[in-house]
């Protein structure tokens, strides 16, 4: 189980989240929806461990590990995975060296140069992706649906038990929204373990990935929460329909 328990988070001077608590079982989707500004990102980069998001009160456990503490790259080594809104671009990087790279800093599995290009190959056809794909440079040039999909590559590779997206679906047409939920699919078949947040102003990808739970955030807090239909309520009425 991943657990947050009275999370309260500031940046500066300046709250941002307060008392946020969630559980969240194995196998399980979590939806988190809000405006623009309700700390939505906030919560992504605070769970993953970014050091300008302070912790002013509350706990993170992981199978009953408190991860609170914990750097960047020993939450990621415990099983947290954060897929970025807006993946950064690295040129001079290629895709392959940095998987392969972020793959033996999370498993601290050696492995030869051809067994990383057979596995990468084996999910990046998963994920219906050009093999050329692995040596471009990391994210120069990248469209939005390729970006995301990357993300989603790294996500396979490397297994997390909690797979955070913060807006995965951002900026994504239709037909990219499709692919990026199909690619949430083959992850959950890979491990029906792995647990997923995924962070969203809007619920079109929602309409091709049922969650389990659906929470609404407000002003830095979790204002209601309920089954999938709370965000066919938000389609239907916007957030001013709902509490705050």
């Amino acid at each position: 189980m991943f657990k947050i328990d009275r999370l309260a988070v500031s940046i500066g001077q300046k709250s941002i989240l307060q008392s946020i608590s969630l559980a969240i079982n194995p196998g399980s989707v979590h939806a988190i929806m809000g405006p623009n500004g309700s700390g939505k990102s906030t919560l992504a980069y605070a769970l993953m461990g970014h050091p300008h998001y302070i912790m002013n009160q509350g706990s993170i456990f992981l199978d009953g590990h408190d991860l609170s503490g914990l750097s960047i790259e020993k939450r990621a080594q415990a099983g947290l995975f954060l897929a970025f809104q807006h993946p950064i671009e690295i040129p001079g990087v290629t895709v392959f060296n940095f998987i392969k790279e972020a793959y033996y800093a999370i498993t601290k599995i050696i492995i030869s140069v051809k067994e990383f290009e057979q596995l990468l190959f084996e999910h990046m056809d998963l994920l219906k992706m050009d093999h050329g794909f692995a040596y471009r440079n990391l994210n120069a040039g990248f469209s939005g649906g390729e970006k995301k999909r990357l993300e989603l590559l790294q996500m396979l590779i490397l297994k997390p038990k909690i797979a955070i997206l913060d807006e995965i679906d951002s900026g994504l047409d239709v037909d990219a929204i499709k692919i990026v939920a199909a690619g949430l699919q083959v992850a959950r078949m890979a491990d029906p373990t792995l647990s997923i947040i995924m962070i969203t102003h809007y619920p079109r990808l929602l309409n091709y990935i049922t969650p389990d739970c659906v929470h609404i955030m407000n002003n830095g807090t979790i204002i209601e929460n309920g089954p999938a239909a709370l965000a066919a309520r938000i389609e239907q009425r916007g957030y001013d329909g709902i509490s705050s």
